[in-house]
């Protein structure tokens, strides 16, 4: 079986390498139907700014080649099963894996999409994941003031899951002033957030939105630091009332689960419940770039640097 797949072969250059696919053992084929863009994560993979420390840290799963150069990368994978246990023949379904035409993954890796989720925004899986891990990291409560800086598009799933809670009063930060109609749709805030809230999320992967997010807290406030900076070294405003003041910064990030949640979830019934959270179709609105994939090796370089949302790829 032959498959194309998306390679980075240098730093914002990329290209289509034929693949054969040999599956294993246990293996299902699937037919990709739509992958998503990891903006943030993608655009430093494309960029070779992967610092030499988390080479192997970073490493996504059915990853091909290593970093910097030449890569195969990418986790947002929805398709079609064409081989495989009968129970999944022919359904939808969610893997990490990169961009690629046909692929072959263990079956016990893929998460079959439930009623009403559109393939199209079941890409959004991944963004969705990693938002409900901010969240749990947050420890965001019923009545809580939230600030979240930075409205791409795990910034503002972060946002609308807060404001799911009841009480919490969410407000997203952006230098893009645009994207408040979007946060409108999800029953977000959108512009400066208060100066007393209780969590802060930084999404924004900048040292201004770093110090915007520490400025909104009140005292004993926690800000959960969401962003991958990459290689280089970004300054983080510990001076002034940050002592005085007792704030808290708490990393968060997707690889691993809160050890408050570890005892009872899996890294399987976290991307489930992620999947399930995405059936809500005012969350079509954060997929703002459409990419076919014979067009991707041209389009894409420009479509990271450029300043959207969620870009996805169409297989057809």
């Amino acid at each position: 079986m032959k498959a194309r797949a998306l390679w980075w072969e240098a730093a914002r250059c990329a290209g289509l390498r034929d693949e054969t696919l040999r599956p294993a053992e246990g293996d299902a084929v699937v037919r990709m139907l739509w992958s998503g863009v990891s903006r943030g994560t993608e655009r430093l993979v494309a960029e070779g700014r992967v610092p030499d420390s988390e080479r192997e840290r970073m490493r996504a799963p059915n990853q091909g080649g290593d970093f910097p150069f030449p890569v195969k990368y990418g986790y947002c994978a929805v398709g079609r099963v064409e081989r495989g246990p009968a129970h999944l023949l022919g359904r939808t379904v969610f893997s990490l894996h990169p961009h690629q035409t046909l692929y072959a993954a263990p079956a016990a890796s893929l998460v079959p999409l439930p009623r009403g989720l559109p393939p199209r925004r079941a890409v959004l899986a991944a963004n969705m994941e990693t938002a409900l891990n901010a969240v749990w990291d947050g420890r965001v409560g019923p009545g809580d003031r939230v600030a979240v800086i930075g409205a791409g598009a795990v910034g503002l799933l972060t946002a609308a899951l807060c404001a799911r809670i009841a009480g919490v009063e969410a407000t997203v930060m952006d230098v893009i002033a645009q994207r408040g109609d979007i946060a409108a749709q999800l029953g977000v805030k959108f512009g400066d957030p208060p100066a007393d809230c209780d969590v802060a999320f930084n999404a924004s992967a900048s040292a201004q939105g770093l110090a915007r997010a520490l400025e909104s807290l009140g005292p004993e406030g926690t800000l959960v630091e969401m962003s991958w900076h990459g290689a280089g070294e970004t300054p983080v405003a510990l001076g002034g009332a940050f002592h005085a003041r007792r704030l808290r910064i708490v990393s968060s990030q997707v690889g691993s689960l809160p050890p408050a949640r570890r005892p009872r979830w899996s890294h399987r019934r976290r991307i489930e419940t992620a999947r399930a959270l995405l059936r809500d179709d005012r969350l079509d609105a954060l997929i703002d770039h459409e990419i076919a994939f014979e067009d991707a090796p041209a389009a894409l370089p420009a479509a990271l640097a450029e300043g959207g949302l969620a870009t996805v790829l169409r297989y057809g």
